[in-house]
């Protein structure tokens, strides 16, 4: 009876989370209040110069309000000029970047962010992550490294200068001394898709009102022709991408999805008029372990 009605009171959050999510410009709220688009552009590989001013102004004038880099892209500059020629307003939008490994600790965070925002054209960030915590395999003071950093963030924060922050691939023993912090990282973004969905990680980040966000939301690719995923797609009539997308939302995780291509632009935006049945969530929950980077934080050797 117990299980009966844990499984009825998820089938109902999942019907309250599909009604809610309904076009690209709805909102998670952050631990702050700070409403962030259910949906980003991601511009990981995206290649410097016109590539990528090109395609993250077809992605705004498709409606994608949010838009997500990082120093370690090196993109910035483009990204930047492809806000401009949107032509939609700074305030309209909320742009997302990160402090790469080599600036970690207090000062070279200042230093990173102001240069990210001089490469931005923009004197604010909506969200500003470490972008990989430093770990016991590469460092003796690792956790030291990263409350030095955090302080920065938290500093540029009180500020003004970044209206949210949080971390990037912290796995919940990362996360452990941030959380004694003044400030509570408001999101952890994380590789995050099917055949790949880091449970442990999730629920410590649901538990402390920390927003997941999904890199990679499908599988870099590697995901689209799982057997599993095409006949869920087929039965909807949508494309993998776009089951994948949605089940990230179903999922109150919100994900990042990336294209250079107009038409797959369009596509992975094109997820709110259908929602997944709970027997098809589950199934999808259940496909093994599949299609991940290999990238482990306390792995990670750069």
């Amino acid at each position: 009876t117990i299980l009966k009605e844990r499984k009825y009171v998820i089938i109902n959050f999942l019907i309250i989370i599909q009604d809610t999510m309904k076009s690209l410009t709805d909102t998670f709220q952050l631990r702050n209040k700070v409403e962030i688009p259910c949906i980003g552009y991601g511009t990981w590989k995206t290649p410097d110069g016109e590539t990528a001013s090109v395609s993250v102004k077809t992605a705004i004038e498709l409606g994608y309000r949010h838009i997500d880099t990082a120093a370690a892209y090196g993109n910035e500059t483009s990204v930047g000029e492809g806000i401009r020629e949107s032509g939609i307003s700074r305030e309209q939008l909320f742009v997302t970047s990160k402090v790469w490994n080599t600036e970690r600790g207090y000062e070279k965070t200042l230093h990173a962010f102001e240069k990210t925002c001089q490469d931005l054209g923009t004197d604010y960030l909506d969200l500003y992550l470490i972008h990989w915590p430093a770990s016991v395999n590469q460092f003796e003071n690792w956790e030291e490294i990263n409350i030095s950093t955090w302080k920065a963030m938290m500093e540029l924060y009180k500020e003004g200068r970044i209206r949210a922050i949080g971390v990037s691939n912290f796995m919940p023993h990362h996360l452990k001394a941030l959380m004694e912090t003044e400030i509570i990282p408001m999101v952890d973004q994380i590789e995050f898709h099917p055949g790949w969905m880091q449970n442990e990680t999730v629920k410590y980040c649901k538990e402390n009102m920390i927003q997941v966000e999904a890199w990679s939301p499908l599988g870099n690719g590697r995901v689209l022709n799982h057997p599993n995923l095409q006949q869920i797609a087929q039965k909807y009539g949508e494309t993998v991408a776009q089951i994948c997308i949605r089940w990230c939302l179903q999922h109150q995780v919100l994900p990042l999805s990336k294209s250079v291509t107009p038409s797959r632009i369009k596509e992975n935006s094109e997820v709110f008029d259908f929602s997944l049945l709970p027997e098809d969530m589950e199934q999808i929950d259940k496909i093994e372990n599949f299609g991940n980077s290999g990238s482990h934080p306390d792995k990670i050797n750069f």
